[in-house]
């Protein structure tokens, strides 16, 4: 059988053009990437139907990745605000993104995003099935199997598919104290109770690896049982699911399928590092695609900052990729601007673990910008900031603000000091001097 994956095509030796294109990314050696790609250790989602897509790999021996999910509601946004929130993302540094639309002109909204997308985009599913009946609980199998091949058809890269959300498994989440939070999940546990039978993903899963086999899809085994406050955490519905979704894994592997695995979540934090492990072990090293981890549940308005801190310390223990979460989290749909707030809080988690795990490059940035503050090189610091544009406007503010004041003259800001300090209480400026006099170690002049 000629090889129709990136993981078939490594496992017969190949380093395929994406393979190279990732390794010069990541600055790491194409043989051995094409090792983990074999192992499924490191996934590359790239359905060839989605034309100008630049191939990223996901896995705990590359780069943290940062997905941003986008899409409309019943309730709000259309096709144009969702252009604007996918132009957004991709200025800011998405690595992928994730249309979770469930209002109208679903396929059209997914389709514009595909044409305006050079990153992976993941979707799911069930979310276009179920948006079909009036009652989302009715929807067909045979239906939810359509929409999983019409979108692999239509070039989507990966799809989020709760397969390993068992009809055993729901008894489990009703001790709970909000119960079932994914929206697929609740659909599937809704759906099985409703008509006593096993998950229609599950039994079918055959038929699942073969669509995705076909198309080079790769799968995104969804936590339909995630905790979804800190109460619910690391609970015995969610560690069944994760023995579940390790099953899925290899049968995912025998097949040559791409496979990511998804995790909570809603987690104090001293149990993410934990998460993170039983993940491992129980799925293989299958890369971790968590979303936060949510570390406190008492923050709505900044849940952007108290997902940021938990994803982190996953990636620092072994999450390969962070979904962001958005100040609007458990309150609105976000819009363009909560897009970005949501995903630099993420970038700055994802390379603070890169740092500390020592990421090919991952500190040039740091010190390159720190060079730049000693020299008082603003649009240095500007240059190498992971959001230039929002550093750029809270300096200008700043000189405005200074100018008004009478303390600056209009158009001639200063370049040796900051508004904050002034020049008078300019640390660096005074370092500048001290190192400028020569003085030796004990402050008197150097002979």
């Amino acid at each position: 059988m000629k090889a129709a994956t990136q993981m078939l095509s490594a496992r017969e030796g190949t380093v395929t053009r994406e393979i190279r294109e990732v390794a010069a990314q990541e600055g790491v050696d194409p043989e051995s990437l094409q090792r983990d790609v074999a192992a499924g250790r490191v996934v590359i989602p790239c359905n060839p139907a989605h034309e100008g897509l630049r191939p990223i790999g996901i896995g705990r021996s590359l780069r943290t990745k940062v997905n941003v999910n986008i899409g409309n509601s019943s309730l709000a946004s259309g096709l144009e605000a969702e252009r604007e929130k996918l132009r957004t993302a991709l200025r800011h540094g998405a690595d992928t993104v994730m249309d979770l639309s469930t209002g109208a002109d679903i396929r059209a909204v997914r389709q514009a995003i595909l044409d305006e997308s050079p990153v992976p985009v993941g979707t799911v599913p069930i979310y276009e099935a179920m948006a079909r009946p009036d009652d989302p609980a009715a929807f067909s199998p045979d239906d939810l199997f359509d929409v999983i091949r019409a979108q692999a058809e239509q070039g989507v890269d990966y799809m989020t598919l709760h397969a390993g959300l068992l009809r055993a498994h729901v008894p489990l989440a009703k001790r709970r104290v909000v119960g079932i939070v994914s929206r697929g999940g609740s659909i599937l546990a809704a759906w099985m109770m409703r008509h006593g039978r096993e998950n229609p993903l599950h039994e079918r899963f055959d038929e699942v690896l073969e669509i995705c086999r076909r198309h080079d899809v790769t799968i995104s085994l969804g936590d339909g049982l995630r905790p979804g406050c800190l109460a619910d955490a690391s609970d015995e519905a969610q560690f069944a699911e994760l023995s579940a979704l390790g099953d899925l894994v290899r049968r995912c592997r025998a097949a040559g399928v791409q496979a990511m695995v998804e995790g909570p979540g809603h987690v104090p934090l001293h149990e993410v590092a934990m998460n993170m492990e039983r993940e491992r072990a129980a799925c293989g090293d299958a890369p971790f695609y968590v979303l936060g981890p949510v570390v406190a549940d008492c923050a709505p308005g900044y849940d952007h900052i108290t997902a940021a801190i938990g994803g982190a310390v996953a990636a620092l223990h072994g999450a390969a990729m962070l979904c962001y979460v958005t100040p609007k989290e458990h309150l609105a749909l976000p819009d363009a601007e909560d897009v970005r707030n949501g995903l630099v809080a993420f970038r700055i988690a994802a390379h603070a673990a890169d740092v500390a795990l020592g990421r090919p490059g991952a500190r040039d940035r740091d010190d390159a910008i720190s060079r730049a503050r000693a020299a008082f090189d603003w649009e240095g610091q500007f240059r190498h900031a992971l959001d230039p544009d929002r550093a750029r406007e809270f300096r200008a503010a700043a000189l405005r603000e200074g100018e008004r004041r009478g303390c600056l003259r209009a158009g001639a800001g200063p370049e040796d000091f900051c508004t904050m300090c002034g020049p008078r209480f300019c640390a660096l400026r005074i370092s500048r001097d001290i190192q400028g006099a020569g003085g030796g170690a004990d402050g008197a002049a150097a002979p």
